[in-house]
């Protein structure tokens, strides 16, 4: 009976019976790096892919080592891309929709205005066509991509001054990451692309109008109240923004079938566990905003529709002059309107009735 025979049939107490070492053990001893596109103080953002490095440690029984890295430390935050495209890491964690510039098929992989919540947008991801999908786009890169962590829906940001109507969002200067920048361009507004480490210090000097990075829980962290005391929802342009690993394809393809489960695991693993600390800090840390003068508003309506309908010319134009784009935009759309059509009856239905009560 040969080795893998013997695992199948004998189970694990049998093989260790057997005085056989489980498969794991014979792995060659691997040490990787991965280079996050934010900062250390993130223990959320950043430390999903601490999470991941410590779940493949144990699968590995120690014998694949991935050591992580803040944004700076081995590149910029907006580097890891072509870092990990060009073999300068092994691996990198970042928001794809940071690099839309490149071409702004990356931002599905992500989050775009008015796309998918966090729920439909795994459910694309994992059982629609959407992993497969974004693999043979980024293939393209040498990059293999798996699906890890989800913030939720996100907070529209926080603003210096209050926003009554689309007339005050021109000229506004705002940080904003990814595609939503796009759309507020169209609407009047002036996005600008900031790291999350250099927020705080471009809404206090002036530099900008306002920003948007997250939610309560990371934006209490980063001090974003201490600058501007208009906190708006909800972030229409984030409805469930993934992150995701990208793995060098050589050095993916280098690895034995053993770890790479380990590595799809893992990412799955810290996918669930990034969003679930969300969900559970980002309540306390609303209530602490508020009792700390935070003013809480919602979007006007103007600004709403005039951003959807922007949303929506784009995607088109889109659609016509980038071949990428309209492959993967074309299922992602089907996919979202069944979705919406589905949850239209669930989960809005149950969530409207049970936030109207006194709990």
């Amino acid at each position: 009976m040969d080795r893998r025979s013997l695992i199948k049939h004998a189970g694990i107490a049998g093989v260790l019976a057997a005085g056989v070492a489980p498969a794991v053990h014979a792995q060659q001893a691997m040490r990787w790096r991965i280079a996050s596109s934010f900062p250390k103080s993130l223990d959320t953002i950043f430390g999903a892919a601490e999470v991941f490095a410590k779940k493949v440690g144990v699968l590995s029984g120690g014998k694949f080592t991935i050591t992580v890295h803040a944004g700076g430390e081995l590149m910029p935050p907006f580097g890891v891309l072509d870092g990990t495209s060009n073999g300068t890491v092994e691996m990198a964690h970042t928001a794809p929709y940071y690099f839309f510039g490149k071409d702004p098929t990356y931002a599905l992989d992500c989050a775009i205005p008015f796309g998918l919540n966090s729920r439909q947008m795994t459910a694309w991801m994992y059982q629609g066509n959407g992993l497969s999908l974004m693999r043979e786009f980024y293939a393209n890169v040498g990059i293999v991509n798996f699906p890890m962590g989800n913030t939720g829906a996100q907070m529209g940001g926080w603003y210096r001054k209050e926003i009554k109507s689309l007339a005050d969002m021109k000229g506004l200067k705002m940080r904003i990451g990814g595609f939503g920048g796009k759309v507020l361009e169209r609407i009047g507004a002036v996005p600008q692309n900031i790291p999350g480490g250099e927020i705080y210090q471009s809404l206090e000097k002036g530099t900008i109008d306002a920003a948007e990075w997250i939610g309560p829980y990371d934006d209490l962290k980063l001090g974003f109240n201490k600058v501007a005391s208009h906190y708006y929802y909800p972030g229409w342009w984030e409805g469930g923004p993934q992150l995701t690993l990208f793995v060098n394809k050589k050095a993916y393809d280098g690895l034995s079938s053993e770890y790479k489960a380990m590595i799809e695991t893992a990412a799955a693993y810290a996918h669930t566990d990034m969003q679930a600390k969300y969900d559970a800090k980002n309540p306390g840390a609303l209530k602490t905003l508020v009792s700390q003068g935070t003013k809480l508003h919602p979007f006007p309506a103007d600004v709403m529709n005039a951003a959807f309908k922007a949303a929506e010319e784009i995607y088109a134009e889109l659609s016509a002059s980038n071949p990428a784009w309209k492959k993967i935009y074309a299922d992602f759309s089907a996919f979202r309107r069944d979705q919406n059509l589905w949850f239209r009856f669930t989960e809005m239905a149950f969530d409207s009735f049970m936030q109207r009560q006194k709990l």
